[in-house]
């Protein structure tokens, strides 16, 4: 998830740089740091990240659930695999706070593995949906010999789902209530044991959280 987050911060300096009427002079090209502020422009470039995101919140401020009651919503137990560990974390970057917890399962004595990761996009729900996660926006329904990739809708929500049926492994996502991402990504296992795992999410606990930190 930290990663399609920079992601999204990057393409987000491309919505603030590269679009609208930025007209380019010598004195404020990319690249030319010999003149103006270095540090004037990052500490605006990152008001103007933070007023970008709250632009897709309607202008609210959201700080983000604690990730130990994510945590809490991760299972035990996943068919035959056991979770092996369990961690959370709070990320801020730029005044943008996000929140995550994961956890991984893997059978004993076996190859099959899930990773399983729940995250609250706080703030950048909006940005961050159409930056990195563009199947939010988009109708998929693709095959090939090797396997398949679709979109769906899970209890109300949109949904992603691609696997390759020659080497057994796949990802599946669900954007909840348009705040949270549960991801599971899966190895030696079939797409129906992914599907498993996503049913011991308790999505609706997860709904009911969709405006915690929301501040009005």
């Amino acid at each position: 998830m930290i990663k399609r987050f920079l992601i999204s911060c990057s393409i987000s300096l491309f919505i603030l740089f590269g679009c609208g009427e930025n007209k380019q002079t010598p004195e404020n090209q990319p690249g030319n740091f010999e003149s103006g502020d270095s540090k004037g422009n990052l500490e605006n470039l990152a008001e103007n990240m933070k007023n970008l995101s709250e632009s897709f919140n309607e202008g609210k401020k959201v700080n983000p659930v604690d990730f130990r009651d994510l945590k809490a919503l991760l299972p035990e137990q996943i068919g035959t695999m056991k979770r092996t560990n369990a961690s959370g974390e709070k990320t801020a970057a730029m005044g943008i706070n996000i929140s995550k917890a994961e956890a991984d399962y893997k059978e004993e004595g076996g190859d099959k593995r899930i990773d399983v990761q729940i995250t609250d996009l706080g703030s950048v729900s909006g940005l961050t949906a159409f930056a990195a996660y563009g199947w939010y926006v988009a109708e998929i329904d693709k095959e090939t010999e090797d396997g398949y990739e679709r979109t769906f809708t899970y209890k109300g929500n949109k949904g992603y789902e691609k696997y390759n049926n020659k080497h057994k492994d796949g990802d599946l996502s669900v954007l909840v209530a348009k705040r949270f991402v549960v991801e599971i990504n899966g190895n030696n296992v079939t797409m129906d044991e992914m599907k498993a795992a996503l049913d011991m999410i308790d999505i609706g606990k997860l709904e009911g959280m969709k405006d915690f930190g929301v501040e009005k």
